[in-house]
């Protein structure tokens, strides 16, 4: 039997094993017996001899110690192992699943806030299959929109050739439409590979160029027997390089009505309908809803807020009126006096010799376009007159009136009008949209 004294020691023993365990077989140990009433200390000098029952538990314990060594080493290759594999996956992941975190601006370059444009280029972070649908329905919705603006020019051709044609059209844009709807079904679904996704995307869009093509050149051969004023500019996205420019410059001006009919439902802002910029003046006049701002006349870098609501995606027709003298400016909506100021550049003439672009602002002479500030709809029929006119003269311009005006300065015309980046001209007539 083993006393309490040695129990002691056992324990001591054994503790002494726990945190020793790897140096174990260089160490001896030696334990006695020692009364209860006796120091140890001075029992250990006293009795150094052996003890049979001692020997035998402690080579039961190191045996003990050794079993879970050797489990431990074992876990630890486990979860190393573990850990390997996990990192494996992790690393697979990131390059599978595109990043949202937005990326940080590089020094020197000016940083976009979040929120302030509406399909710019690149300004969503998007799958490059979600990217094609997009690209495809929009072109998608220009082929429908062309087309509705050829069927309008022809009504009133009833011959059976240009009937069948424009069914052969239509009915091409609906197939295409049901392939692009399936698409988008399989891609939910996950039943699209790779390969298939690009066969069939390739297909769609060797389609979609063919109608593009016939449909223009319809376009052309209504070109030469249609009224040079009945077009519109279409600017499908909010870039900064799509605009069209005025060949004409401005005269000296100490007044002007400026007129136009346009369309869109951009948010936030419609962007820049027009910027005229001259030698040292990159804003002598300027038209322009950027952000959550209301629409604003610049002159000379001096600011008026227009009562303007027309991103409601309808044709709206605006007139700004303005005269050097006090600086009085009057803005017209739809035939409508919507509010009047003073004080807006007041005796300061427009300057001559400048340029004149239409859907993009200007921040160096004919350039320095900004995607932000962008225009994006549709625009016609922007005139210019070198005085102000009259109330009833903006409401026959409004209503279509057949006493309606055109630009003494400058006259909505395709001869007047270069087009570049994209930006297209499609047949339109403004009476036919509001009648």
């Amino acid at each position: 039997m083993i006393t309490g004294a040695c129990w002691k020691c056992l324990l001591l023993s054994f503790f002494f094993l726990r945190g020793s365990a790897q140096n174990f077989a260089q160490t001896r140990f030696i334990c006695t017996s020692v009364p209860v009433d006796m120091d140890m200390c001075t029992s250990s000098m006293q009795n150094s001899g052996p003890n049979e029952d001692l020997k035998t538990t402690i080579l039961q314990l190191r045996e003990t110690v050794l079993q879970q060594k050797e489990t431990i080493m074992n876990q630890k290759d486990t979860i190393r192992e573990l850990t390997t594999k996990l990192a494996r996956c992790d690393g697979q992941t990131l390059l599978e699943i595109p990043s949202n975190e937005p990326k940080t601006a590089a020094p020197g370059t000016r940083r976009k806030e979040t929120g302030t444009s509406k399909n710019t280029m690149g300004d969503l972070s998007r799958t490059p299959t979600a990217e094609t649908l997009v690209q495809l329905g929009q072109s998608l919705q220009s082929l429908k929109t062309r087309l509705e603006n050829l069927e309008q020019y022809s009504r009133g051709n009833s011959s059976t050739q240009a009937n069948s044609l424009k069914d052969l059209l239509q009915n091409k844009i609906d197939d295409l439409e049901k392939q692009v709807l399936s698409r988008v079904n399989n891609l939910e679904e996950g039943k699209l590979t790779q390969k298939n996704d690009t066969e069939q995307r390739g297909k769609i869009e060797s389609t979609l160029t063919n109608l593009h093509q016939r449909i223009t050149d319809l376009e052309k051969g209504q070109k030469e027997t249609r009224p040079a004023d009945k077009f519109q500019l279409t600017f499908p996205l909010r870039t900064n390089y799509m605009y069209a420019k005025v060949k004409k410059t401005l005269p000296e001006m100490y007044a002007f009505t400026v007129c136009m009919w346009l369309k869109s439902n951009a948010s936030p802002g419609v962007g820049t309908p027009f910027s005229y910029a001259v030698p040292g003046q990159a804003n002598e006049l300027v038209l322009i809803e950027w952000g959550n701002n209301p629409m604003e006349i610049l002159i000379n870098d001096k600011v008026a807020k227009l009562p303007f609501v027309i991103n409601d995606g309808k044709w709206h027709h605006i007139c700004i009126a303005w005269t050097t003298r006090d600086g009085v400016w009057e803005a017209y909506q739809d035939g409508i006096l919507r509010g009047n100021g003073e004080n807006l550049a007041p005796y300061h003439p427009i300057k001559h010799q400048g340029v004149l672009v239409l859907g993009q602002e200007q921040d160096t002479l004919g350039g320095g376009f900004d995607a932000t500030q962008a225009f994006v709809g549709e625009l016609a029929h922007f005139n210019m007159w070198d005085r102000k006119l009259t109330v009833g003269e903006v409401y026959n311009l409004a209503t279509c009136s057949n006493k309606a005006l055109t630009g003494n300065v400058i006259s909505w015309s395709e001869n007047n009008i270069e087009i570049f980046g994209g930006a297209t001209k499609w047949t339109f007539d403004a009476c036919r949209q509001v009648n």
